[in-house]
């Protein structure tokens, strides 16, 4: 089970209200330490992030020299601590006097990456967040934690991830809310529309109205050693708009590379190319209501990633269709426009609808025994799924 940007905030709210330590889990770059910020913001909490995988061990608890008496801080409630310009003492410091000096306003502590520390910085972590305590020090108790891990193998539903994690300790697991996070499309344009006070927003208009008809290009596909991620089309919208400031020969050399760099090659190519093309872009209704001929050419125009994505779309939402001679006859045209491999992959997706409407295959398969097209469809289907 997972939650979306907008369950997650209220889930964490819920877990602070009640006194216990959030675990945000959730992929690279899909807003976890966005989420904290805004969270903090809707609070009105004072917020402080510790980079947990950029710890060493003894950062936490590191042996102190002896040291005049104004290097130590002395607070009124919360015991003493020296002033340590490195490792997590200056944080503590921060927060303690934040404390002090607002009593009642909330902290939230936020220890990013945590997973990604060494087994070492874990353990030394487990006081502050179990105990609450670091040394002599009490942690006050306006203070929240909040954590924040990427997905590692022996978490459920996780088996196929490959983080450089180190999983946490048991004791962690058991005192921590493990809430997982999943990207959300509809979620992030609400944040992507909003705007600053020059009216500009937060992602441009391209890229926005390009994942409308591409969902699944928020985090995926993950066929690249890079892929996208929430993050990353952030970095592509902040590219674009310069990008749109260049000669359109200079775009067309630079464009493709640049979103490449961000998305991985299949989808940085294709959203080059739908930019190139000013965003027009033809959908899967176009593909069903158009003129056949008109629409066969723009769609051999687009890119193989493009290609697939549309007809897995048309595949997915028209099921009652694939009875229909003439919508039949289009789905040969379209399939035999992509690749080997994108054929495969739009099989696979026909078989899933079938599963699901085995009333269409059957009465399909009779259509067939009568009707050349609906032969021809079936034969083709047969002949991907054997590769």
């Amino acid at each position: 089970m997972s939650l979306t940007y907008q369950n997650m905030k209220r889930a964490v709210k819920i877990v602070i209200a009640a006194g216990n330590v959030p675990n945000i889990v959730g992929d690279a770059g899909i807003g976890k330490s966005a989420l904290v910020a805004e969270i903090a913001k809707e609070l009105h909490a004072r917020l402080f992030t510790t980079v947990v995988s950029l710890a060493e061990k003894g950062d936490l608890a590191i042996p102190v020299p002896p040291l005049r008496d104004e290097a130590f801080i002395q607070t009124t409630q919360y015991g003493e601590l020296a002033n340590v310009k490195y490792g997590y003492s200056e944080t503590l410091i921060q927060i303690i006097q934040q404390a002090e000096a607002y009593p009642d306003q909330p902290i939230i502590w936020f220890l990013d990456e945590f997973n990604r520390g060494t087994a070492a910085v874990q353990s030394e972590l487990m006081n502050l967040v179990l105990q609450r305590q670091v040394n002599s020090l009490h942690l006050p108790n306006q203070v929240h934690i909040v954590l924040a891990e990427n997905p590692d193998d022996s978490m459920g539903g996780f088996a196929e991830t490959n983080y450089a994690v180190t999983p946490a300790d048991a004791a962690i697991k058991d005192r921590t809310v493990r809430l997982v996070m999943q990207a959300s499309l509809k979620d992030w344009l609400l944040w992507a529309k909003q705007t600053d006070k020059n009216g500009k927003s937060n992602i441009d208009p391209l890229v926005q109205k390009y994942l409308m008809t591409h969902e699944s290009y928020l985090t995926g596909p993950k066929s690249d050693d890079l892929c996208p991620t929430p993050r990353s089309w952030q970095r592509v919208s902040q590219n674009l708009r310069q990008l749109l400031l260049l000669p359109a020969n200079t775009q067309q050399q630079l464009m493709a590379d640049i979103f490449s760099g961000d998305l991985g090659s299949e989808v940085g190519v294709a959203f080059a190319e739908y930019v190139l093309h000013h965003g027009q872009q033809i959908t899967a209704n176009d593909l069903v209501n158009k003129p056949i001929t008109e629409i066969l050419e723009q769609f051999n125009s687009q890119s193989e990633a493009d290609k697939v994505q549309l007809l897995t779309t048309l595949t997915a939402q028209n099921n009652s269709l694939f009875l229909d001679k003439d919508f039949i006859q289009r789905y040969i045209d379209y399939l035999n426009a992509l690749s080997p491999d994108g054929r495969y992959a739009i099989i696979q997706e026909f078989a899933k609808v079938s599963r699901q409407h085995p009333e269409l295959l059957e009465k399909g398969y009779d259509q067939a025994n009568d009707d050349e097209v609906f032969a021809k469809f079936y034969q083709l289907v047969q002949k991907i799924a054997a590769l």
